[in-house]
């Protein structure tokens, strides 16, 4: 089992998207390790969770998870697939949580000239309230680093963020819409500008969505995002 010390070495030995959105753990107190062409990154600190993100060869995976994938709170994470198959070979019981789906995309993107990166947050939160008040990105959250928003006569009624991006990962989170102005296309605008403006600057785009949520997963795969289902597998006990 081999320590991956940067974020460079984590790069090298996975081009998954998902793992290189984890490698950013590297420069805040995370670790990452290589066994057998599998690659798991500790993310202490990830979207609001302490995350053991795995991608790779089930047989190499699921000696990572067996040698890391214990701690309080950590949630290691991996394609539903290999979790499945990860479970099967693991000499101790591990279960499925809750799963969901990562979507990314790379290339480019038109950029819709009706949203636009906010000056404030000072109105994202009042919006969130009403439109998604489970929004996982708040502003001032750390790892929250700017909004995007769709205005109608001044009022703030779409908002996305840019949040926990990595090196060449830009991610999107908290979008919402106000509940008086849904079914208008505002929340492909907002999401399409703030893909838009990750891709040219990282070259890659992510996010998380509810599996149940099939709104939004048409959303972006209208924006040509594609869908893996991933989940997190447990201790049993």
């Amino acid at each position: 089992m081999r320590r991956l010390r940067t974020t460079a070495a984590v790069l090298e030995a996975s081009d998954d998207s998902l793992v290189r959105w984890a490698a950013q753990a590297l420069s805040s107190g995370g670790a990452a390790w290589e066994h057998n062409g599998a690659v798991a990154v500790h993310a202490p600190h990830l979207a609001r969770r302490r995350r053991l993100v795995l991608a790779g060869p089930a047989e190499g995976v699921a000696s990572l998870l067996a040698a890391h994938g214990r701690g309080v709170e950590l949630r290691p994470l991996m394609e539903r697939p290999l979790a499945l198959e990860v479970a099967e070979v693991m000499p101790s019981p591990w279960v499925e949580d809750t799963p969901f789906g990562w979507m990314d995309r790379s290339g480019t993107l038109d950029r819709p000239a009706e949203a636009c990166w906010l000056a404030s947050p000072d109105d994202v939160e009042t919006l969130l309230r009403v439109a998604n008040p489970a929004s996982w990105a708040w502003p001032g959250e750390e790892g929250v680093r700017r909004w995007a928003g769709v205005h109608v006569d001044s009022t703030l009624v779409a908002t996305a963020a840019e949040a926990w991006s990595s090196a060449d990962v830009g991610f999107i989170m908290g979008v919402a819409v106000h509940p008086s102005h849904t079914g208008k296309g505002l929340g492909r605008r907002v999401c399409q500008f703030v893909a838009s403006n990750l891709l040219s600057r990282y070259g890659t785009c992510a996010l998380f969505v509810d599996e149940d949520n099939a709104p939004a997963i048409a959303l972006y795969r209208g924006l040509g995002f594609t869908y893996r289902d991933v989940t997190t597998l447990l201790p049993a006990g």
